[in-house]
C-alpha cells in the first residue's frame, strides 16, 4: 500500500477548514493557522495520524476483523458505497439507524425481511401473491435496501468503524463508545475529536479530499487481506512440508526389513531416532513398525522365556 503524499493531500483541498468562526478549538493542535478567515489544517501532522490509522487498519483486517465504513452525508455517500465494495466491507451511505449496532439483533430481523424477499424474487415464488402484494414487498425491498443493504452480510460488530464527518455522524459513534469499537474519522475543524480513537484531520466536505481518504482506507483494508491471505498460504506449505517429510521417513526402512529384525534392534533403532530425528517422523515410523511386525514373533520370543518371568 502506498501512503499519501503532502502533495496528494494539498491538490484534494484536504488542508480547507471551516471559517475562523465556526470551529471548535479541540481541534486546535491540529490547525497550522488562519488564511481569509478560514483554518488551515496541518498537512504534516495529518499525514502522519493517517499513516498511523491505516497502519491500525491493515493489521485488524489481517487479524481477522472488518470494517464497517460510514458516510450518509450527500458528498459521501457514492464513495463510502464503492470504496467499501472494492475492499469487500460493509458500509451505511443513507442513514444511519438507531441501534444499527447497540440493538443489532432487532436489526438482523429487518436484514432477514431483506433476504426473504430478494429470496422469493429470484426463484419466482414471489408470482403466486397477488400484484398489489407483490408491488408493496417491492417497495418495502428498495426501503430494507437503502437502509441495510450495506451491512446485510454482516454477521458480526465490526472491528473498526471508519467515517467522514463525527459531527453528521454522531449517533454512530456514541454506540461505538458504548460497545468499545475504535472509530477512524475524517475530522474537520468544527468537529470534536475528543470522541475518535484515530482522527484525520482535514476537509470532510469535498468530495476530492473524502476519495483520496477513503481509497487509501479502502487500500489498507485490502493490504491486510492479502497479508492474511498469505499467513495463510504459509501455514498450509509448511503443514504440506511435514507431511512430505513424514512419508520420506517412511520409506527409509523397508517393512521386510523391520520384520527380519530381533524386537532388541529395532527397539535400539526407534530410541536412536527418537534422538536425533523430528518427533513427528519418529512417531509416524513407530506406528508403522507396530503395525507391520508379525505377531508370531512376538509370541514366539515371550515363549522362549523361563516360566518365572512370566509370572
Amino acid at each position: 500500500m502506498a501512503n499519501v503524499t503532502v502533495r496528494e493531500m494539498l491538490q484534494a483541498g484536504l488542508h480547507f477548514g471551516h471559517q475562523t468562526r465556526r470551529w471548535n478549538p479541540k481541534m486546535k493542535p491540529y490547525i497550522y493557522g488562519p488564511r481569509n478567515g478560514i483554518y488551515i489544517v496541518n498537512l504534516d501532522l495529518t499525514k502522519r495520524l493517517f499513516d498511523k490509522a491505516c497502519d491500525f487498519i491493515t493489521g485488524e483486517v489481517k487479524n481477522g476483523g472488518s470494517i464497517l465504513f460510514v458516510g450518509t452525508k450527500r458528498q459521501a455517500q457514492s464513495i463510502i458505497n464503492e470504496e467499501a465494495k472494492r475492499c469487500g466491507m460493509f458500509y451505511v451511505d443513507h442513514r444511519w439507524l438507531g441501534g444499527m449496532l447497540t440493538n443489532f439483533q432487532t436489526i438482523k430481523n429487518s436484514i432477514e425481511r431483506l433476504k426473504s424477499i430478494e429470496s422469493m424474487q429470484e426463484d419466482g415464488s414471489i408470482n403466486r401473491f397477488p400484484k398489489k402484494e407483490i408491488l408493496l414487498m417491492e417497495k418495502e425491498r428498495v426501503k430494507l435496501e437503502r437502509n441495510v443493504g450495506g451491512i446485510k452480510d454482516m454477521r458480526k460488530l465490526p472491528s473498526v468503524i471508519f467515517l467522514v464527518d463525527p459531527r453528521k455522524e454522531s449517533i454512530a459513534i456514541n454506540e461505538a463508545i458504548k460497545l468499545n469499537i475504535p472509530v477512524v474519522a475524517i475530522t474537520d475543524t468544527n468537529c470534536d475529536p475528543d470522541n475518535v480513537d484515530f482522527i484525520i484531520p482535514g476537509n470532510d466536505d469535498a468530495i476530492r479530499s473524502i476519495r483520496l481518504i477513503t481509497n487509501h482506507v479502502a487500500e489498507a483494508v485490502l493490504t491486510g487481506q492479502a497479508l492474511k491471505d498469505g499467513e495463510e498460504a504459509s501455514e498450509e506449505a509448511v503443514a504440506a512440508a511435514m507431511g512430505d517429510a513424514g512419508s520420506e521417513m517412511a520409506a527409509e526402512v523397508p517393512a521386510e526389513e523391520v520384520a527380519e529384525k530381533p524386537v532388541e534392534e529395532v527397539a535400539e533403532k526407534v530410541v536412536k531416532e527418537v534422538v536425533e530425528k523430528p518427533v513427528e517422523k519418529v512417531a509416524e515410523k513407530v506406528v508403522k513398525e507396530v503395525v507391520e511386525k508379525p505377531v508370531e514373533e512376538v509370541v514366539e520370543k515371550v515363549a522362549e522365556k523361563p516360566a518365572e518371568t512370566r509370572e
